[in-house]
């Protein structure tokens, strides 16, 4: 088959690898002038379990109240934020309520579970390492937090995942840099969970889908999508141009939505802008080995090879330009603070290598992705993966690949169908 892929960040770099493995012709459209420079380009970089990424599972977050308003709010509204960013709010209350909140989390801790074999078995393929590290810590500042998890806890023990409750005194041996002072009633140890460099893992599946016949063509924005006959249409092309193609899967984060929309399809999908601090390592002893999650702040720590990233914040709305956005200083603050406490002198964050970013976060109000058939023949769609798109991306790529293919995909995803929208 002739298929067309709309995105080069993470999620359409590992659907064109699979789809290459499965020897389609494939074509990425990127608009960007290479892999992964938007949304994949400096996130927190955890790959599982996906449950226990803040901001994965709207379900788990609290209400909305509390997210919005007093000492402790996690979600703010930026500038820019209109009407459609409210709207999308209370549907993210809604679906925190609702009765398939449970088959929601089953199905994203399946997906990440598959997913984690999937991206392992891709790094064994290429022989390639992405600055990676074993064991994800999360990290319990009161027994009342890790009763909010219990939901997630079940459904990544129904899924096969490993889960650990240990004490503080366990936690501090697994990571010998944190830093005595800040509460610590005790941590969650998932022994297989993962973090690394995920923009350098979406280069590696470039290539690798390029060595078996993929085409990536940058600076490519795709204007419309068309159905019955599949077309897309370039901007740059002559006028009324289109080229054809068998299927066409939208991995394009938050513009997936804006390609459906004309062929009436209405996806909620948001921009859920985060932040990030990556920082040269200064003392080995003092550094955090793996990655640590803080669910009382929504912050992540990770180690990438010679590097620390510390990722947090959430914010709906552009918060200036795209070429020139709004830094929240209170956001990057916590950020800062969050990561000396944990981890004091482990990170040099005076350094001139300090790298500042802030990115989207492509969510749907239900935290899951939409993976299949957007109900429009010939269209398909990989998208909404949120803070989780690298634990997700080579999962759902595969599943995706399987659908194409008239396949049972290995792992089921039908509570993350289009329909539900």
């Amino acid at each position: 088959m002739q298929i067309a892929i709309v995105g080069a960040g993470i999620v359409g770099a590992a659907t064109a690898h699979e789809l290459a493995i499965d020897g389609h012709d494939v074509t990425v459209f990127e608009q960007r002038s290479a892999a992964a420079e938007e949304a994949s380009f400096a996130n927190a970089g955890l790959l599982s379990p996906a449950l226990l990424i803040p901001w994965a599972a709207p379900s788990l977050e609290g209400g909305l109240r509390r997210q919005l308003w007093g000492a402790q709010a996690t979600l703010r509204l930026a500038g820019g934020a209109g009407r459609t960013d409210l709207a999308w709010l209370w549907q993210w209350r809604r679906a925190a309520r609702s009765p398939n909140a449970p088959a929601t989390l089953a199905a994203l801790a399946r997906l990440g579970q598959y997913s984690l074999a999937r991206t392992r078995q891709a790094a064994a393929d290429m022989g390639m390492d992405a600055e990676t590290s074993r064991g994800t810590l999360l990290l319990l500042r009161t027994a009342q937090e890790q009763a909010r998890l219990e939901p997630a806890l079940q459904a990544l023990r129904e899924a096969g995942v490993a889960v650990n409750a240990v004490d503080a005194d366990t936690a501090r041996l697994i990571e010998p840099g944190l830093g005595p002072e800040l509460p610590l009633a005790g941590a969650l140890h998932t022994p297989e969970g993962e973090s690394g460099n995920c923009r350098l893992f979406a280069q590696m599946l470039r290539y690798a889908a390029q060595e078996r016949g993929a085409r990536f063509l940058f600076q490519s924005r795709v204007q419309a999508v068309g159905s019955a006959p599949t077309s897309l249409r370039i901007a740059g092309d002559a006028a009324g141009a289109v080229r054809r193609f068998d299927a066409v899967v939208l991995c394009a984060g938050t513009a997936t939505a804006a390609l459906l929309r004309p062929l009436g399809a209405a996806l909620p999908l948001k921009a859920l802008h985060g932040y990030s601090i990556s920082a040269p390592v200064r003392d080995e002893c003092h550094a955090p080995q793996g990655a640590i999650v803080d669910p009382h702040h929504r912050v992540t720590i990770t180690r990438q090879g010679q590097r620390v990233r510390v990722a947090g914040g959430a914010e709906l709305g552009q918060g200036g330009s795209e070429a020139e956005p709004e830094h929240h200083a209170p956001t990057l603050q916590k950020l800062y603070h969050t990561l000396s406490g944990w981890f004091p002198g482990g990170a040099q964050l005076s350094s001139a290598q300090v790298q500042v970013w802030r990115g989207a976060r492509p969510m749907l109000p239900d935290g899951a992705p939409v993976i299949g058939p957007s109900g429009m023949p010939g269209v398909w769609v990989n998208a909404g993966h949120g803070a989780a798109g690298w634990a997700q991306a080579c999962g759902s790529a595969r599943v995706v690949a399987d659908l194409l293919a008239q396949r049972e995909p290995e792992v089921d995803v039908q509570a993350l169908a289009m329909r539900r929208f």
